[in-house]
């Protein structure tokens, strides 16, 4: 089955509206469980794709204005969209590391932005960081709008994979990058086999305990199963225009790392 097919709830409504529902549900648990169950790894794989932006994408002129694809940014700004930004985890990480000057976060799920607002707020991000509610398949945004897009353990739970890879790359500036984290299943033995275990057994009892939703904690794992990866979704950054597309996996081939330029 297809990850797009995979839905949280059943049947009945769409993928979208399902996925929408889901987080908001699981919204006050999201960021203590992610931890807990990625053994903090999580944060490390977020730091790995910043780190992808900043030596190839960013560099820095002598005044200090951020150059994009060999090209000063417009008012020495750099400008990043965070597509399914959750609890704002990834947005503020980049404006912390790379100094951007605005990183608009965008996600269905008024819920999991509520948290990300309240710990922007707090480490006094709020003239940076921004929340929006947003479909990525009809993004707001006018064309070449940002610098760089980021997203983060996203991409299965997209309806239209491919509608919304297009407008990503529609809202970058020409020469733009794109960085995106995501889980995937490992490929080789034992990790495999461990990996199996860990997703359909641990995973569900835990989710469960602490969100008190069955569906959300047996849904990822199957998405996590399905979705494309390695040359797979490459290949999906190809279809929507991308060019340079490069990937690397992470963590015993746990998460899978992407790049690519507009």
């Amino acid at each position: 089955m297809a990850v797009e097919a995979i839905k949280p709830y059943g049947q009945q409504g769409s993928k979208h509206e399902q996925v929408e529902a889901m987080f908001d549900n699981i919204a006050p648990t999201y960021d203590c469980l992610n931890h807990v169950l990625s053994l903090g790894i999580d944060r490390l794989w977020r730091r790995s794709a910043i780190k992808k932006i900043r030596t190839q994408s960013l560099s820095r002129t002598p005044f200090g204005s951020p150059v994009i694809g060999g090209q000063e940014s417009r008012g020495g700004e750099l400008r990043m969209l965070d597509v399914a930004t959750g609890t704002g985890d990834f947005a503020i990480l980049a404006a912390q590391k790379l100094n951007a000057n605005r990183v608009v976060g965008i996600d269905i799920s008024d819920g999991m932005m509520a948290i990300g607002r309240e710990k922007v707020e707090k480490l006094g991000l709020s003239d940076t960081i921004i929340f929006q509610h947003e479909d990525c398949e009809h993004l707001s945004f006018a064309d070449g709008t940002f610098d760089v897009v980021i997203s983060a353990f996203a991409l299965r739970n997209f309806e239209h994979l491919g509608a919304c890879l297009r407008e990503m790359r529609r809202v970058l500036k020409p020469q733009g990058s794109i960085v995106v984290i995501d889980l995937c299943a490992p490929r080789r033995a034992p990790m495999r086999q461990v990996f199996w275990f860990y997703q359909h057994v641990i995973m569900p009892i835990v989710g469960t305990l602490f969100s008190h939703d069955r569906q959300a904690y047996r849904y990822l794992p199957r998405t996590m199963e399905a979705v494309s990866q390695g040359d797979e979704m490459a290949a999906k950054f190809r279809e929507a225009g991308f060019t340079d597309v490069e990937y690397e996996y992470l963590t015993f081939d746990m998460c899978c790392l992407y790049s690519a330029k507009r």
